[in-house]
């Protein structure tokens, strides 16, 4: 079986299929190791785990090529790390770079506060229209970055028309997948140049690690793993060996968070205490047409607008016994945040508000556990507001 015929769960299990020798190990076993006895006088590749060829650190990268149908993928020791990497590897000193407006808070703070001083312009851009990104193209663009869907309010992007559109200009596209995965959504496909992932969500599902993905063509790979080697973003093994363990899970979590997602988003919709619900599974999200024809599942990730405000949403996170109030998203429990605490909390309540982010908004990851008792612990702290 080829990497082009296996399914993503194969490829989550296995990466590209082969024959294993007798009597090695099924799993993979963790290289807990920084360094690597050299052989006298050779001049082959180094190995040293800041190096990024550690084992682990192969043999997850290779999973992840294989699950974006990339010819190429790096692991790296958060998140963050991979999104400044990537575009590192992709701009230089008088460079501009376009970003969309709907984008995770720490991507903003990259962007506004740390890209200037390396002689990086940026120009944030509403994305929902192609003529906004071709009223802002420079001389210098060189690449275009977007987040899909977004957060915390789950916009999707039509990827492949802004794709051509940057073929179009020989700009790049970076795309990052994090509320996807590549279970429901992979960018190259659609003709992105790189995607990016927090690994430390829903490719290693268990929230007990930080770790980011960049994948792409191999010389950007190779850029963004020189970029690591100097500094120092490189993964540590046990936790690349964790992410490949939650990575053989990955298709059938996902299927669970789909279906959890789907039916929260639901229930939320007919609910009082809710003003509205933030979605693309259901019929009437902004996005559901585009969401309906370019993923392959509506994720596990809605937005809710309390009725209540700020208040009703302290009183209800106050009362959550199976949801957990926390900032990550994921991971199989579910997990609860607010956005002018955590992600968005770079925003003034102003501008928050200009981006359909209210005080009252929250953000709910469904975790696997069985949805009944998601939507029961939902509507006992619902019940005192």
């Amino acid at each position: 079986m080829s990497e082009r015929t296996s399914g993503p769960s194969t490829r989550a299990v296995h990466g590209i299929p082969h024959a294993r020798p007798e009597r090695s190990p099924v799993t993979t076993p963790i290289y807990q190791s920084s360094t690597f006895v050299q052989p006298v006088g050779s001049t082959e590749e180094v190995l040293y785990t800041r190096y990024g060829n550690n084992p682990n650190q192969v043999r997850l990268a290779e999973k992840l090529a294989a699950l974006e149908g990339a010819d190429a993928a790096i692991f790296l020791a958060s998140g963050m790390g991979a999104t400044a990497l990537a575009h590192m590897a992709m701009l230089r000193p008088g460079d501009h770079l376009l970003a969309s407006d709907w984008i995770y808070g720490g991507t903003r703070r990259l962007f506004s506060e740390e890209f200037g001083k390396l002689g990086i312009d940026v120009t944030f851009v509403a994305p929902d229209n192609q003529r906004n990104w071709r009223q802002h193209v420079r001389k210098t663009t060189r690449a275009i970055f977007i987040e899909s869907p977004t957060n915390p309010l789950m916009r999707v992007l039509d990827i492949q028309p802004l794709a051509q559109f940057c073929c179009d200009q020989g700009i790049a596209l970076i795309t990052d997948s994090t509320f996807a995965s590549p279970v429901n959504c992979r960018p190259l496909e659609q003709g992105a140049d790189l995607v990016i992932h927090s690994a430390t969500k829903y490719l290693n599902g268990h929230d007990d690690i930080i770790g980011g993905v960049v994948a792409g063509s191999e010389p950007v790979i190779e850029e963004v793993r020189q970029l690591m080697q100097v500094w120092g973003q490189s993964a540590d093994p046990h936790a690349t060996w964790l992410v490949e363990r939650g990575l053989k899970t990955l298709a059938v979590r996902i299927e669970r968070h789909n279906a959890n997602g789907q039916a929260f988003a639901e229930w939320a919709a007919g609910h009082p205490a809710v003003s509205a619900v933030h979605y693309p599974g259901l019929p009437d999200h902004i996005d559901h047409e585009i969401a309906a024809r370019t993923l392959d599942g509506f994720g596990g990730m809605v937005g809710l607008t309390l009725a209540g405000g700020g208040a009703a949403a302290d009183v209800m996170l106050r009362r959550l016994r199976v949801a957990t109030h926390a900032p990550s998203l994921g991971g199989v429990e579910t997990l609860v945040s607010e956005p002018r605490f955590t992600s968005h909390a770079v925003l003034t309540p102003a501008e928050r508000e200009a981006q359909g982010i209210p005080d009252g908004f929250v953000r709910v990851s469904l975790g696997i556990e069985d949805i009944a008792d998601i939507i029961a612990d939902f509507e006992d702290a619902f019940s005192s507001l």
